[in-house]
């Protein structure tokens, strides 16, 4: 290819680009002057945008966009001079020039013809001057060079004194939206982008258990000081050789040295963990903010397909968008788009009735459409209504019984939303002649399909007489997922949270068996209970627990109980797909890289539906086995929490002891020191400003108590200065946390750290 032609398919690719830009503006002003012919705003906007698109094609020869655009920008001219009343035959005519243009810039190079642009001139020319024809062909000072041809200046090319530079005269990448410069990326670049950023703040959360083991190592260096410590004391009190003692004290001093060290270089750990968390952080948000687009971005030929489907059915029929700004990830929006069309064209084509129709039942004769969208707890929302005349629900029951889906008895009692679900159904439709817009069984199940496949769902209501409305929910990206972080079998999964209903601690008396098979009592009905380790073919665990921990999963007005070994938190989760050669992985959608690096699998929620029933159709659903775990001999580790607030004590407990420990509570230092030494613990909790003993003064005597010194010690307090962290540090304490930053998690896990699970 010569450096002539690159130039020249440059050119025309970004004629392409503003041929699509500019189409748009058109659409969107001239339905909006069907509504209001003199708007002077839209006339302004629909005129320069085909004088730019005359401007274009001439820059790179394309002869055909420039006979279209200036028939075209002539009517509009007229039109903002009142030489011209733009008639409902106006619009259609400028509406199909539009059409011509988005074939005459399509990249496949396939446009109308000689034909049809001729057809077209002369329609717009007997518009124009019904009474006398000009020429057919613009005039021009020069004529456009030919497509191997350097392209002249753009003063050389537009001879209009009022021409303007057009994006595909500029010969550059990018284009102008709301005064940022916008460079054209492929989407497998972005989408590259994204999966570094996401694999960037996966490593960053890596750092946490190295910062954790410096801070046991940390402990464990201050207990070995201590132990040295009564040992130089114990070598004193024995008289030994002075030689020993003062080896002692070294070895004492190079562990305070290293401690020093380590200390120093813990901090800096931290702090180098942080801000590279929060640029990953930012660089992540950064790459999906690039690919969110606009919803409006999804909507191109909407409104202008509603009105021409209406027009074609003899209706009026207007679409109205809210949320246009809403943004959402460019993948959404391709999987959305075909969806929406659907359920539009369902709308105009089953919802609006004819004029004469409207005006008989006290409506306007203009019906309308409205397309909402908006954001609710990280999901898109979408609500599709009309003003219609709602499903005719009788008309429904009898199709159901005409297919033998139902008989008509049981299909006369069904209630309005039960009725409703028939029609996303394969092949159900109440259209009984076929026609171009319905009647050939391709109905809502394909919108239901679609937006499954986003993990979302769709739901219809309606009143009879006054339209319907379909209310849509998908994620807004399908790059990360919110997701509830659960075990099984000693491994991670995760449940989407948009489908999950609930989760809940089962005590194993709230079991009950009906029909041979385990329920649980939720919200006035009974709930199947089934195992995750025998869903995902892990082993069983639940018989060594107290409380079962349950998720309970739901999929329309199916609810499932699905018991796991236990809650390990919300998380927001980077998408990470299975490698395509392992094909459909049963119950399991993708997987994602948890905060320690350990993997998590994504459930498919769905699936695990079709999974369940399937066990149950084959008889090979097991039962868990409570009487087992209700008579297994537990040892739970004990804790004493010491604290003045009564209210903290409580929390504390419940906690401590939901999570399977044995927990005794203590009102103050002194309280805490005379439970201490008449029990044996596992772990002491304690706060600092307590009356009577002080926390402080709790662990000083703790730590020179030789059966006790041992002892693993947590401060909790509401002091957060690091002078109050460093006084309960070295006091002897082996964690410290702020009552300021506490949370269920941070307490949990720092006992689990400090002496392990529940159980012994």
């Amino acid at each position: 290819m010569t450096p002539e032609q690159i130039r020249d398919s440059s050119l025309l690719e970004l004629f392409g680009l503003e041929t699509e830009a500019q189409t748009q503006v058109l659409n969107t002003g001239l339905l909006a002057l069907e509504r209001s012919p003199g708007d002077a705003a839209q006339l302004e906007a629909c005129m320069r945008a085909a004088h730019s698109l005359k401007g274009a094609a001439r820059i790179v020869g394309v002869d055909d966009g420039v006979r279209v655009a200036h028939v075209m920008e002539d009517c509009l001219v007229a039109a903002q001079e009142r030489r011209l009343y733009l008639s409902p035959e106006h619009i259609d005519a400028l509406l199909h020039g539009t059409d011509l243009l988005v074939r005459i810039g399509a990249p496949d190079g396939q446009g109308p013809g000689a034909a049809a642009i001729e057809a077209y001139q002369v329609q717009m020319t007997g518009l124009l001057y019904p009474d006398a024809a000009p020429p057919l062909n613009p005039p021009a000072a020069h004529p456009p060079p030919p497509p191997s041809a350097a392209p002249a200046p753009l003063a050389e090319a537009e001879a209009e004194p009022d021409s303007e530079p057009s994006q595909a005269a500029s010969g550059r990448g990018r284009r102008v939206e709301g005064g940022e410069r916008v460079l054209r990326v492929t989407a497998q670049r972005l989408n590259s982008l994204l999966d570094l950023s996401s694999k960037a703040l996966v490593d960053t959360q890596r750092l946490k258990p190295y910062l954790a083991s410096l801070q046991r190592l940390k402990r464990m260096q201050s207990q070995s000081i201590r132990a040295l410590d009564s040992l130089r004391e114990q070598l004193n009190d024995a008289g030994l050789d002075p030689q020993v003692v003062d080896s002692v004290v070294q070895t004492q001093t190079l562990m305070v040295e290293a401690q020093q060290l380590l200390q120093q270089q813990s901090n800096d750990l931290d702090e180098f963990g942080w801000q590279a968390g929060q640029r990953a952080q930012l660089l992540y948000d950064t790459a999906l903010a690039c690919r969110m687009r606009p919803f409006a971005d999804v909507l191109g030929g909407q409104v202008r397909m509603v009105r021409d489907l209406g027009r074609s059915l003899g209706k009026q029929v207007r679409l109205d968008i809210e949320g246009e700004k809403t943004q959402v990830d460019r993948d959404v929006l391709e999987k959305l788009e075909a969806p929406l069309t659907h359920l539009l064209r369902n709308a105009v084509d089953h919802g609006i009735e004819s004029p004469e129709q409207r005006l008989l039942a006290g409506k306007p004769a203009e019906g309308r459409v409205l397309l909402r969208a908006s954001h609710q707890a990280g999901l898109l929302v979408l609500e599709i209504s009309d003003d219609g005349a709602g499903v005719d629900l009788q008309r429904v029951r009898r199709a159901i019984a005409e297919r033998k889906l139902s008989t008509a008895e049981t299909a006369a009692e069904m209630n309005e939303e039960e009725v409703l679900s028939f029609l996303f159904l394969p092949g159900f439709s109440l259209r009984g002649q076929v026609t171009e817009v319905s009647g050939r069984g391709v109905g809502l199940d394909a919108v239901q399909h679609g937006v499954r496949q986003l993990h979302g769902a769709v739901e219809l209501t309606q009143q009879a007489g006054q339209g319907s409305c379909f209310h849509i929910e998908v994620p807004l990206t399908l790059s990360v997922v919110r997701s509830l972080v659960v075990e099984v079998g000693g491994e991670a999964y995760a449940f989407p949270l948009a489908h999950i209903e609930h989760s809940l601690a089962l005590a194993p008396e709230e079991i009950v068996q009906l029909e041979g098979r385990q329920h649980f009592w939720y919200q006035g009905r009974h709930v199947g209970l089934v195992a995750a380790s025998q869903l995902f073919q892990r082993a069983d665990s639940q018989a060594s627990q107290d409380s079962m921990r349950v998720v309970v999963i739901r999929e329309k007005d199916a609810f499932y109980g699905v018991a796991v070994e236990r809650f390990l938190g919300e998380r927001t989760l980077v998408v990470l797909p299975l490698d395509e050669r392992l094909g459909k992985v049963q119950d399991i959608s993708a997987g994602a890289v948890l905060d320690d690096g350990a993997v998590a699998l994504i459930v498919d929620v769905e699936d695990l539906f079709r999974s369940v029933e399937k066990l149950l159709n084959t008889g090979r659903l097991e039962r868990i086995d409570k009487r087992a775990r209700l008579n297994q001999a537990q040892v739970r580790k004990r804790v004493l929490v010491v604290d003045d607030s009564l209210t903290v004590r409580e929390l504390q407990r419940k906690l401590l002891t939901q999570r399977g420990y044995e927990v005794a509570v203590a009102v103050d230092g002194m309280d805490g020191w005379n439970a201490l030494r008449a029990e044996a613990f596992d772990l002491l909790i304690t706060d600092i400003d307590m009356p009577r003993m002080d926390g402080i003064e709790l662990v000083t005597l703790l730590r020179r108590d030789s059966r006790l010194q041992s002892l693993p010690v947590m401060v909790v307090s509401y002091k957060d200065r690091e002078e109050d962290r460093r006084r309960g540090l070295d006091a002897g304490a082996d964690y410290y946390l702020a009552k300021a930053s506490f949370h269920d998690d941070a307490l949990l896990d720092a006992v689990a750290e400090l002496i392990g699970g529940a159980q012994a």
